[in-house]
């Protein structure tokens, strides 16, 4: 009983680690390379906590009373190893890339937001060719939308989709169909900054879309979703 108790109590850590890394980031409580360091020694503690339930059911007795607390030991750690080790199969599955637009010949450019990206690490201007190359194999479902509407009309449903995303608008210009805002991540507050670009198209207008991410190397597929979620509640959206 004792001893499934110590595993249970390694298991409620590894899974603590875990829950409080990204919280602890978005509150600046610490930084977010420390957040990825709790994370992995949430993986490691879990990892531990799976192993030793085994030891446990083979010395615990009676086994009747012991088993709740390592089936509990079980959950909690296997929750803590497996997770990040999904997350990190994820991210070698795509590319190792944090810039994603619907135009990879002319990607739209941001204004008003590069004030706010001046002290982050990764650059607003687009990556180019070889950036371009990895979204084209990673995700090539990424493309601009289409709308049988004024540009005008366009506009006002990319304004209107980018407020029911929950972003933060930075700047709405209708004369030159732009859109700029700021979307911050929930877990760990990851701040990403989004262009939309609206223009006149042969069938009535295209809506063109950029997200970047303001720091790391890989954003595991983070500005992607972004943009399908927002290219659909345009489609959706009325404008009104």
């Amino acid at each position: 009983m004792k001893l499934a108790r110590i595993i249970l109590a390694v298991g409620c850590l590894a899974f603590l680690l875990l829950a409080i890394a990204g919280p602890g980031s978005r509150a600046g409580v610490w930084q977010f390379p420390t957040g990825f360091q709790l994370i992995r020694w949430g993986f490691y503690l879990g990892a531990a906590t799976c192993m030793l339930v085994l030891v446990g059911l083979a010395f615990s007795r009676p086994l009747s009373r012991s088993a709740p607390l390592l089936g509990l030991a079980l959950l909690l750690g296997g929750t803590a190893a497996f997770l990040p080790y999904y997350w990190l199969r994820q991210a070698k599955g795509l590319p190792p890339i944090h810039d994603v637009t619907t135009d990879l010949d002319d990607p739209p450019t941001f204004v008003d937001v590069l004030p706010l990206r001046a002290q982050a690490p990764n650059p607003a201007t687009y990556g180019g060719a070889k950036v371009a190359a990895a979204q084209r194999t990673g995700y090539p479902d990424i493309t601009g939308l289409e709308l049988p509407v004024p540009s005008a009309a366009a506009f006002h449903r990319s304004v209107d989709a980018a407020r029911k995303m929950g972003w933060e608008i930075v700047a709405t210009d209708s004369a030159t169909g732009r859109v700029e805002a700021t979307a911050t991540t929930p877990w760990f507050g990851f701040k990403d900054d989004v262009v939309v670009r609206v223009r006149p198209a042969a069938s009535g207008s295209r809506v063109d879309v950029r997200s970047v991410s303001r720091v790391g190397g890989s954003d595991i597929g983070t500005n992607a979703k972004r943009i399908r979620s927002y290219l659909a509640k345009v489609r959706s959206s009325s404008g009104d």
